[in-house]
């Protein structure tokens, strides 16, 4: 146990906890991504899904709390790394060295995790708690489809048609995009998974999966607020 303590004590165990937990995160994304993506199925799909998930009960609240614990670990430690580099590197480079710290989306790893962050906190205020625009959250407790389940398709409706909820979720999305797009291949990386023969093609997919993730996501506010998916088609 002293080995472990030890391990994750180094910069190395940090580095590599922080890959651990961001391939926690990044798996919870893409699932999230194709539940919400049966918006496009209609209300029945996107309801019945959501209805599913809020079956397990306590058990939802289990795993959206052990999800938020590791984001705030994975920030964290996020945090602190960079803490650590900037003290062991008090005075800036006089120029550039290489294209990694050219890179706009490696620069900004540290602001795109916190907006991330305190996105996840609004989304959760918003559809999940409803403390934000309760009168989102209460269309779904107060009206039921044809089989009898919340209607979160329509409170899904009744939120992005506001644009400036859009906008944030966009935004929001844009921040994950950037995060992902430096952070996929980075986990590769710490944990020693990659060498010279394949990593041009891991950093090639990874920031291919990265912008499809922010994309997907990004698509369900700009279809509601264009009228490709809206209450009325219900398509």
């Amino acid at each position: 146990m002293n080995w472990l303590v030890r391990f994750l004590g180094s910069s190395i165990g940090r580095k590599a906890l922080v890959a651990l937990t961001g391939l926690a995160l990044l798996g919870f994304v893409v699932g999230h991504l194709l539940g919400n993506l049966q918006i496009f199925l209609g209300p029945e799909a996107l309801n019945a899904y959501a209805a599913g998930l809020q079956n397990l009960g306590g058990l939802l609240w289990v795993a959206r709390g052990g999800l938020l614990f590791v984001l705030v670990v994975h920030v964290g430690l996020t945090l602190k790394l960079a803490a650590e580099n900037k003290a062991a590197r008090p005075v800036a480079y006089a120029h550039p060295v290489g294209k990694v710290d050219a890179n706009p989306a490696t620069r900004l790893m540290v602001l795109t995790g916190l907006t991330i962050l305190l996105f996840v906190a609004y989304h959760l205020a918003h559809f999940t708690v409803g403390v934000v625009h309760p009168e989102h959250r209460e269309l779904a407790h107060n009206t039921l489809d044809a089989a009898g389940n919340p209607d979160v398709y329509g409170m899904v409706i009744a939120g992005f048609s506001d644009p400036l909820v859009a906008g944030l979720y966009i935004l929001a999305m844009i921040a994950l995009g950037l995060h992902l797009h430096h952070g996929i291949a980075s986990v590769f990386q710490s944990l020693g998974l990659t060498n010279a023969a394949y990593a041009p093609l891991l950093q090639k997919l990874g920031r291919s999966l990265a912008w499809a993730l922010a994309l997907g996501n990004a698509f369900i506010p700009i279809a509601v607020l264009t009228g490709l998916v809206s209450s009325q088609s219900g398509v």
